[in-house]
Parts: structure tokens; sequence; C-alpha cells
């Protein structure tokens, strides 16, 4: 019988075991500047359901989170429109570890050091599973979408543009 790999507990598994939530876990050759094309093939699914968790910031310097399909891009504009500021626009990778308390390639939007808006790419709830950062770099946990909008709360925005 094969041993399983074991994973240590990260903030985000920690908060997901807290609130119940049910969730696979997928560790992979985590591969530096790889993105999610990277985690896709190496756990062979499709990008379009690997999410990737983005931390912005709007015109006020506010941080905030945008969980997009690995294979779409976010319209910074149509999100700033969409949620009521002049201007989104990503933070430098050290603002973002500061705000989350992840290493960027490892960010999860489950357990971040900071409370911050949650936009959710509103295609992503369509999907039966996705697959998402489970607070480390080379690790996903497979997931209900519905999670992102309930435990979290996730606002649904459309701001996906094709990469």
């Amino acid at each position: 019988m094969a041993k399983k790999e074991h994973i240590s507990e990260t903030p985000a598994t920690q908060f997901l075991r807290k609130q119940g939530v049910g969730f696979s876990e997928h560790p992979y050759t985590y591969e530096e500047h790889g993105g999610t094309a990277v985690s896709a093939r190496e756990l062979g699914v499709d990008e379009h359901h690997v999410v990737k968790t983005l931390v912005m910031q709007d015109d006020g310097a506010r941080p905030l989170i945008v969980l997009m399909h690995g294979d779409r891009k976010v319209s910074t504009k149509n999100l700033a429109r969409q949620i009521g500021c002049k201007s989104v626009e990503p933070c430098k990778p050290e603002v973002a570890n500061r705000h989350s308390g992840f290493l960027v390639g490892g960010t999860s939007p489950f357990g971040t050091r900071k409370a911050m808006p949650v936009y959710v790419e509103e295609s992503i709830l369509a999907l039966e599973k996705i697959y998402i950062n489970g607070g480390r770099r080379g690790y996903l946990v497979g997931i209900d979408p519905k999670v992102l909008t309930t435990v979290l709360p996730g606002r649904p925005v459309h701001c996906a543009l094709e990469e």
C-alpha cells in the first residue's frame, strides 16, 4: 500500500477545517513563474478549473482579493467599475505578502493575515470543482466553488479577459 504524502497544515487548511469545509489535497512540483499552467499540467486538470488568488488594491491603496480562472486575466477597468472605485491594480509582491501572510505563488484566499474583500469571477461559481491554492507554493486544494461565497464571503463579478 502506497504511503500518502503528509501535507503539513497551513493557515488556509486550518481555516477550511475550522469552517467544516471538505477539500482534497493536491501537492505538485512548484516551478518559479510557472503559474496555473504548471499546476494544471502537474495535476492533469483543465487550467480553467485552477483558480488563481490575486492580491490587488483600489485607488485608495486598500487591499482586495480577486479570484480568477487560471486561463484568464482580470480586466481591472471592469472590476473597478463594478466595485465602485476609480482604479484597481495588482499589489507589488512584498505588499501582497504583507496583506495576505502568504508568499506570492502560494497565496490562498482562506486564512489571510488581514481580512480583505473578495471578488470572484462569476463563471467560477458554475464549475463543479475548483483547484485553488492551499497556502503554500506547490499545493492546491480541491473544493466546491460555492465555498467561495459562503465562507469567505466572495462577491461575484464579471471581469475575466481571455489570456
